[in-house]
């Protein structure tokens, strides 16, 4: 098929008025995967390429490098504790930010302020209010009688004081449930509400699946968001004590630029990236037996 010299302009058109973003696309993200794969097969400093090594940096990453594994292993287990409390706390705030009271816009807005607030400048804030001596979760906890403990000096405790942190931007997905919420046809909770229903029968039976492409989607997000993790660790932390909250995106930094080891940190990229690929891949194969569609055919 021949394009006629108006589509042809047509085209050529569009692509002069595309190419700002195309070449920036170019440069900025496939120049710098493509090379990130290539730099991962060698020893490259981040100035000079010393050695090609093929495989020898994944192999190295996976059978001598122990804090590779401690590092997967922290942010595994932060991943397991934090998406699942991440879901119940913002699907606890949506249910709350759904009921007819007055003054509920205000509530609204006080639940999503903190998430526009940079993880940055909250991990400051959370670093005091954890502070095992004055800091204010001690001392309320101590109002109550009990003893709080050295949150985020001790190894036992340094990964939850990570994931109650980061529990201050659940607003942003309270909101997105909250709007799903909403959606959910009035009609069908009238009629559980004639046969008796109880609260939680509605929302298991009602709600949930109802919603259910929004959890799936701050599923896919909170799992990507997990495997990433950084600046709390960074700021408050700094992996320590002993490594307990040394996680994987961290990790990888030092080894970028403390190191100065940018080929084995590109390696690291792309294992992560296939860690997660994998972990979506799942998600999604498994999401049909879970997730509901309106007005799709079973």
């Amino acid at each position: 098929m021949r394009w006629t010299k108006q589509e042809t302009r047509s085209i050529l058109l569009g692509l002069a008025f595309a190419s700002p973003w195309l070449v920036g696309f170019t440069l900025f993200t496939v120049y710098p995967i493509l090379a990130s794969m290539y730099y991962s097969f060698t020893e490259f400093t981040g100035l000079e390429i010393t050695a090609f090594v093929g495989l020898g940096n994944y192999i190295h990453m996976i059978t001598k490098d122990e804090l590779f594994h401690k590092s997967l292993y922290n942010t595994l287990y932060y991943l397991v504790l934090a998406v699942p409390l991440g879901f119940v706390v913002a699907m606890a705030l949506a249910l709350a930010l759904n009921l007819k009271i007055r003054e509920i816009s205000f509530y609204r807005t006080c639940v999503y302020i903190p998430n526009i607030v940079p993880a940055f400048a909250s991990s400051f804030i959370w670093l005091w209010l954890l502070n095992s001596e004055y800091g204010l979760v001690n001392l309320l906890l101590e109002q109550i009688g009990i003893w709080g403990p050295a949150w985020v000096s001790d190894p036992k405790w340094a990964k939850f004081s990570i994931v109650l942190m980061v529990q201050r931007g659940a607003g942003g997905s309270a909101m997105i449930f909250l709007a799903s919420l909403h959606d959910v046809p009035r009609s069908l909770f009238e009629v559980a509400d004639l046969d008796g229903a109880t609260w939680w029968v509605k929302f298991r039976y009602i709600t949930l699946p109802m919603i259910s492409p929004v959890v799936l989607f701050h599923v896919i997000m909170a799992l990507f968001g997990a495997f990433q993790v950084f600046t709390p660790a960074y700021i408050m932390t700094a992996g320590g004590p002993a490594n307990s909250t040394l996680f994987y995106v961290l990790y990888l930094y030092r080894n970028a630029f403390n190191y100065g080891k940018m080929g084995y940190a590109s390696a690291m990229a792309w294992l992560l990236f296939i860690l997660a690929l994998i972990t979506t891949l799942v998600v999604m194969k498994t999401s049909a037996r879970f997730v509901y569609y309106q007005g799709e055919e079973r």
